[in-house]
């Protein structure tokens, strides 16, 4: 799988940065060209080739003011884009054939003529293509596309910075862009040029994304996913307390809002009833829109996303090998309502395990998955069950008062080293288990001998630790 890693220059001087802004506005000129010509359904079946064979051949392209390669590159670029554009539509109206009920013949002549773009000559694709895909507009003017035979990086000390030579308007001339990393990028480059300095967009195999000066650290830890938290360690130490926040504030905001959309969608159902159809097409149009919608949406997503990732990398600093629970598998939710179970977003535990999974395959820690039934009701270092009350594990042996998420994540470690315990053990039979042991333990005539009494409550078994790390 291919991953995105960005370069940002350091210390870029005003003059280089506006030698390449000047650049980046002239190859949004040639962008925006493309689009003008092949935005449309006049631009189906065209290559960027072909473009760029009959802009040389007619003289366009002497009056681009920019090498050849650079504008080249430009155009293969807004052709790509406009073709993901169309494809995504073709995605509207394959559905749109599916439900249509039509023999299956012509349902298959359809798919063909889609997939090989030939729609235009039927009427039924070229109709339904041109609701979904709508003429598209370059607003890109910040962007110098460099090949990847064109890449050339420098150093100018031993172990220093990552120097970029950006191609420039005077031929045989580059412009050095200072990087604030000492790993040269390769491939075909993307800069982006915003707030006073440039972005260098490029992309590697995420196998070789191996941390070399973050390494992973040298403990077994077990973790539990919370919901005010990311994650709560079996140190107890918490990380990503900002979580709950996030989760919080967009629930709310989504329940207040949903119910002013609601309410405008009655008012427009209720207009085209009474024939006001103007009125109803109107709040529709400018009331019920999307884009603002998914765009904040998006928008929130990286913020939760940066903060599990920082949240599993500080959880990696320490540990060589992490125990968690499977949270890739499906949860029933909770009967508390749709704002509780909006706020416990099960894509948020999907997030979870894809970053604990990436991070500590960079790291070089191992992730191992355990069953995590019952891990929160149980006192740690026993085999009772506690008393839940919210956030707290209560003891009804010895008194003592736990933090859930701290005692499920010591549970989650020392499950790892539980032989009668699998990961596919249904929750039932671990019940079953814990309680068989707890009723052995209370039978024992002296209960100082059992490590696992009450009054070793917290107690783990240091040679438990030390053979999970060794594994």
């Amino acid at each position: 799988m291919k991953v995105t890693r960005i370069a940002y220059s350091s210390y870029l001087n005003a003059g280089k940065f506006g030698r390449l802004v000047e650049q980046a506005a002239r190859l949004g000129r040639v962008r925006s060209l493309v689009w003008d010509l092949c935005g449309s359904i006049a631009g189906v079946g065209r290559s960027d080739r072909q473009i760029r064979d009959a802009w040389m051949a007619d003289g366009t392209a002497k009056g681009f003011g920019v090498p050849a390669n650079a504008w080249k590159e430009t155009v293969r670029d807004a052709v790509a884009d406009i073709r993901a554009h169309r494809e995504a539509a073709k995605v509207h109206v394959r559905r749109a054939i599916h439900r249509r009920d039509l023999p299956e013949a012509e349902r298959k002549r359809l798919y063909t003529l889609l997939k090989r773009d030939r729609w235009t000559s039927d009427p039924l694709l070229r109709r339904w293509m041109r609701r979904h895909w709508r003429r598209g507009r370059n607003h890109t003017a910040n962007q110098i596309i460099i090949r990847s035979d064109k890449v050339r990086t420098f150093t100018l000390a031993e172990g220093g910075k990552m120097w970029l030579a950006v191609p420039g308007l005077t031929p045989h001339k580059s412009v050095a862009v200072p990087l604030d990393t000492t790993q040269p990028p390769s491939g075909t480059l993307r800069v982006i040029l915003r707030g006073g300095q440039a972005e260098v967009h490029y992309q590697v195999d995420d196998k070789a994304l191996k941390s070399a000066h973050r390494p992973a650290g040298q403990a077994a830890v077990g973790v539990d996913k919370g919901y005010s938290e990311v994650l709560t360690d079996s140190d107890g130490e918490h990380h990503g307390p900002e979580l709950g926040v996030l989760l919080r504030e967009r629930s709310d905001l989504l329940r207040a809002r949903n119910a002013r959309r609601a309410k405008l969608r009655s008012i427009a159902n209720n207009a085209a009833e009474r024939g006001q159809h103007r009125k109803a097409e109107r709040i529709r149009r400018n009331n019920l829109g999307t884009v603002k919608k998914h765009r904040q949406q998006r928008r929130w997503e990286q913020r939760v996303r940066t903060v599990t990732y920082r949240a599993v990398n500080a959880v990696v600093d320490k540990a060589a090998v992490i125990v968690a629970e499977d949270l890739t598998r499906s949860f029933v939710p909770r009967a508390g309502g749709a704002n509780t179970n909006r706020r416990l977003a099960a894509w948020t535990k999907g997030l979870t395990a894809e970053a604990l999974t990436n991070v500590s395959d960079r790291r070089g820690s191992a992730v191992r998955l355990v069953n995590a039934a019952y891990t929160s009701q149980v006192i740690p270092g026993t085999n009772s069950f506690g008393i839940r009350s919210g956030d707290r594990l209560h003891c009804t042996g010895c008194g003592v008062v736990w933090q859930a998420d701290h005692a499920a994540a010591i549970n989650i470690l020392d499950r790892a080293a539980d032989p009668d315990i699998g990961l596919r053990t249904p929750h039932w039979r671990v019940k079953q288990i814990i309680q068989e042991r707890d009723r052995q333990r209370s039978r024992l005539p002296d209960q100082d001998s059992n490590i696992a009494g009450h009054r070793g409550c917290g107690e783990r078994t240091i040679q438990s630790l030390q053979a999970l790390i060794k594994e």
